[in-house]
């Protein structure tokens, strides 16, 4: 069927060029902007109501920050643009030929309706990939989302909770034991920042467990951490890490995870089990579903990553009007050759500028020229006031890094008050090393039938932890 969904029959009525927006991230979102005041109605659907800054979510499940200063409402960044209308719903599938998306799971229950088209722009990002191993999925949750963060937060903490009031050595050794997997920025800014709450923020709180004993153990494949980066600032980045309490395991790669333990296999072939309760997950990444239903319906190539191919002014074969963007394409040049672009904020932001402007240059007539990358370097952060940045063939490091890292990031964040936010809680932890969102607020999101009243459940008997508690 085809529903009236926040006014999308009036701008056929009007005649306007119709713009949907599939996606409100960095992508969809510049994509947005590039249209303000262009002759046109854009409509802007995801299934959340709020744009997420993802390079800081992980500050979030390390309560450094909460979620409200890294996310911003999608109706209030365009609430004073008359042509924008956003819809909370899911995008469950495309009709290219009659130029339609399928959404469900509207904020009314009602559902699913057929939204029209003359412009589609898909920005439907990633999800981390788990190799096959989506099991692992409740044991090892990733920090993609704002909901995982707070699980994560939760198991961090409560892992320091649980040690406290557990007797025995080796099962307080495994609950303060860390395993973080990936050293991508990702990983190795979540190592550390785990490492600098054992070390910092939680060493005075607890009487009978000292917290700068937790280990933390930073797991990757590649033989150094950070592999994107140049050779001379990953060894800075594993000696900063090492610095900090972080134990680099390059060459490895996990092959099991269980609530109680992580097994690693070395390059050699031997394997290594490490008892751990908790793990997070930063490796790989593989497309949204969203490529793979367009490339389905336009019968384009769809890589192992699920990365739907795009030609070099990022439309899908065939269809001109359907531009799709981010870490969910694989851009390919004039001769057919994959482009290869890096999975980052900057990629999905230059593209979502491009596909506004494509549409606006085709509405004047014009073809728009093939997207062109403008690599503006790499940066991430390691603990306080310790960094790496490779900017244009500039290597920098330490603290002149970490203050590039904070104002590129303050920079690129949503909204003043986002921006004085999130500045305020790091001049605040960088002086007392504090952090201020340490609550333990949130439920077990795994598969156990059983959820306690707490975050862990205690034996006043036996007087240690209940095993048979939910993780944490």
């Amino acid at each position: 069927m085809t529903g009236d969904v926040a006014g999308q029959t009036d701008a056929a009525e009007t005649g306007r060029h119709r713009v949907v927006v599939v996606g409100g991230g960095f992508g969809g979102v510049q994509a947005v902007r590039k249209l303000r005041r262009a002759p046109v109605d854009v409509m802007l659907i995801d299934r959340r109501n709020f744009s997420l800054f993802q390079p800081l979510v992980y500050q979030v499940a390390t309560g450094a920050l909460s979620p409200g200063e890294i996310a911003s409402p999608l109706r209030g960044i365009f609430k004073r643009d008359e042509s924008v209308r956003v819809v909370l719903g899911e995008v469950a599938g495309f009709d290219l030929e009659h130029r339609r998306v399928l959404v469900d799971r509207l904020s009314n229950d009602s559902g699913p309706v057929e939204i029209p088209y003359d412009s589609l722009i898909v920005a439907g990002g990633s999800n981390y990939s788990y190799f096959g191993h989506d099991e692992w999925r409740p044991v090892a949750p990733d920090v993609k989302s704002l909901e995982n963060a707070l699980e994560v937060r939760r198991r961090i903490l409560t892992a320091f909770e649980a040690a406290e009031y557990e007797p025995d050595p080796d099962r307080r050794a495994a609950w303060l034991t860390f395993v973080v997997v990936g050293a991508g920025p990702t990983g190795v800014e979540l190592a550390g920042q785990i490492a600098e709450i054992a070390r910092d923020t939680l060493h005075r709180d607890f009487r009978t467990i000292d917290t700068r004993s937790a280990r933390v153990l930073l797991v990757e494949m590649a033989d150094r951490v950070l592999p994107q980066f140049p050779p001379r600032l990953s060894q800075r980045a594993a000696r900063a890490l090492e610095h900090l309490g972080v134990t680099p395991m390059t060459g490895h790669r996990v092959v099991e995870i269980t609530a109680e333990s992580v097994t690693l296999e070395a390059g050699s072939g031997t394997t290594e089990q490490a008892p751990a309760r908790t793990v997070v997950w930063a490796a790989g990444v593989v497309a949204s579903e969203l490529a793979g239903l367009l490339g389905t319906q336009a019968g384009a190539a769809v890589d192992r990553a699920g990365r739907v191919a795009v030609g070099p002014d990022l439309t899908v074969p065939g269809h001109p009007e359907v531009i799709a963007l981010g870490d969910m394409v694989q851009v390919h040049d004039a001769e057919g050759k994959a482009v290869p672009l890096p999975g980052l904020a900057p990629v999905a932001m230059q593209q979502g500028r491009y596909a506004g402007q494509a549409v606006r240059e085709r509405l004047r007539g014009r073809e728009p020229a093939p997207f062109h990358y403008r690599d503006k370097g790499n940066l991430a952060t390691i603990g306080r006031a310790k960094a790496v940045a490779d900017i244009k063939g500039l290597q920098l490091s330490g603290f002149i890094a970490w203050l590039t890292w904070l104002l590129v990031h303050l920079f690129y964040l949503i909204g003043f008050q986002n921006r004085l936010l999130v500045f305020t809680r790091w001049v605040i932890s960088f002086v007392t090393r504090g952090r201020g969102e340490r609550l333990i607020t949130t439920e077990h999101l795994g598969d156990e039938a059983e959820v306690a009243s707490g975050p862990v459940a205690y034996d006043e008997q036996a007087g240690r932890a209940d095993p048979r508690a939910p993780r944490s």
